[in-house]
């Protein structure tokens, strides 16, 4: 089963070198271990662009599409054989980034 691994910033803005660090050692391990799918950081909310074309012409907003104080910094898919494993893999990379990590599976 997959899950995605959202890594929820409060404002604290781009990873510390010392985090940096501790987040290649955890991504390694992700892959060691099997459950590596993808990762990626994330722009910072003033660089969204929200778009809504549900009507007849789509219309372009700049900035994110919820103003919030907490905001998605980055993200992780992550390969789990069940939602307990992927909570303990989500637990050590809260503290490998020093951020709070929300878990949903992938369905």
């Amino acid at each position: 089963m997959q899950y995605l691994v959202s890594v929820i910033d409060d404002g604290k803005g781009l990873a510390t070198p010392k985090e940096d660090a501790a987040i290649d050692v955890f991504n390694e391990r992700l892959q060691a271990e099997g459950h590596w799918v993808f990762a990626a950081g994330l722009g910072s909310p003033s660089t969204a662009t929200v778009i809504d074309n549900r009507g007849g012409e789509a219309m372009f907003t700049d900035g994110p599409f919820v103003e919030s104080k907490e905001y998605l910094a980055g993200f992780w898919i992550m390969e789990a054989a069940d939602l307990d494993v992927a909570l303990e893999l989500a637990t050590e990379g809260s503290k490998a980034c020093n951020r709070k990590i929300e878990v949903r599976p992938i369905l």
